[in-house]
């Protein structure tokens, strides 16, 4: 009757123990009293969930607690919605799929192998600390107190307790700072050249991320940076005989808060959302040749894509508001961004050139081929989205 029966059932990740394993943890300290705790940043309800021993190990977004969600514990948006519904929420997005979109950028930075989103699945948790209605806490209390009173006529309840809620949970990442600390302080202690060249390597991953998923809410807050020095200790040279201190540094990027992506269409009414890094120094470098040999053979084969688009039909069907036409628009927008960046790298552009290409649509043609060997030329259909926004950057 405890919570751990609540949701045990529907955590099932047979293709990945060791996320499952972690599940478990949570669900174990749950149940132990270790609760998850709610985050202050942000406009929606978040929590930073503990195993028994109280370490984060993940971050926990349920899907009736985001920015417009019926039961976001943050009343900023919903002052927003009421007092300047013209501008309310973001119009190129599905409502409420933020959990799918976290979800839904980790399979797409897996399958690319890019390596820059922490692991990110959808999953049921339930604890006290969540957000929920009146009705909702009321509910369980009578449950719990017939449990206690009326143990036989209690037996027969399908749940007691708080009802599980579906959201999303991302690994937590240790070590790391936010982006714009780091880059104010790569202004005045300028990296070592091999460490730079990983940091560019390792933008130009966050770069392909984004673009690809359209993501329209990348600023310099919600990508991490976790940047350490190591010294290897004193080293005697053969040359002059004398000690000299060696050092090595590594660095490593994390894309979180990838929530507000996927659009079906691209964004045309009041704002543009921008990708914010495209203003950093290193938008204006040419993709390296390690990042085109790791992700050009990919994505310039359109059975890789149909793939992509198959695997992410099968995550974002199982939303209850899910519409098999509002899908195919989103898949729509990433392919045409997809054949822009396809292109980018095949020129040696760079991330900054990128953004500035003519946004893409390719759909899906009516009569083109259904099987899974496809082709550009006989299944989809290329057309550019003109429309501009009332506010642009370029």
């Amino acid at each position: 009757s405890g919570h751990l029966g609540h949701t045990i059932d529907m955590n099932t990740f047979l293709d990945d123990p060791e996320f499952a394993e972690i599940i478990m943890r949570a669900e174990q300290a749950i149940e132990c009293g270790v609760l998850p705790e709610r985050i202050s940043q942000g406009s929606s309800g978040s929590y930073f969930v503990k195993d028994s021993k109280g370490k984060t190990i993940g971050v926990f977004k349920p899907k009736s607690e985001e920015p417009y969600g019926h039961l976001n514990p943050k009343w900023t948006k919903y002052f927003h919605k009421i007092c300047c519904p013209c501008c309310f929420g973001r119009g190129c997005l599905v409502p409420n799929q933020g959990y799918l979109s976290e979800a839904g950028a980790y399979l797409v930075d897996d399958k690319l192998g890019l390596g820059v989103v922490p692991k990110t699945k959808v999953v049921w948790l339930v604890s006290e600390t969540f957000n929920y209605s009146a009705i909702d806490r009321a509910k369980s209390r009578g449950k719990k107190y017939a449990l206690e009173k009326v143990p036989k006529v209690a037996k027969k309840f399908n749940r007691i307790g708080l009802p599980p809620k579906v959201g999303s949970f991302q690994l937590f990442v240790e070590g790391y700072k936010e982006a714009d600390y780091w880059l104010r302080k790569f202004e005045t202690d300028p990296l070592p050249e091999n460490t730079r060249k990983e940091f560019q390597s390792q933008f130009e991953r966050l770069v392909i991320l984004d673009y690809v998923i359209r993501n329209t809410d990348r600023g310099n807050d919600n990508w991490l940076v976790r940047y350490e020095k190591q010294d290897d200790g004193l080293n005697l040279s053969d040359k002059d005989t004398q000690w000299t201190v060696t050092e090595e540094s590594t660095i490593k990027i994390a894309a979180i808060d990838n929530g507000l992506a996927f659009p079906f269409k691209h964004p045309d009414e009041w704002r543009a959302y921008p990708f914010h890094w495209a203003w950093l120094s290193q938008a204006q470098v040419p993709f390296s040749q390690e990042t085109r040999d790791l992700v050009l053979p990919r994505i310039s084969d359109m059975n890789f894509v149909q793939d992509l688009c198959e695997d992410l039909y099968e995550l974002f069907k199982t939303d209850k508001g899910f519409d098999k036409a509002t899908f195919e628009n989103q898949m729509s927008v990433m392919r045409g961004q997809i054949l822009n960046l396809t292109q980018a790298l095949k020129d040696g552009k760079s991330p900054i050139q990128l953004v500035k290409m003519p946004r893409v649509i390719v759909e899906r043609s009516s009569t083109g081929s259904q099987g899974r060997i496809v082709h550009l030329s006989n299944t989809f259909t290329q057309t550019f989205h003109s429309r501009k926004p009332f506010f642009s950057s370029w």
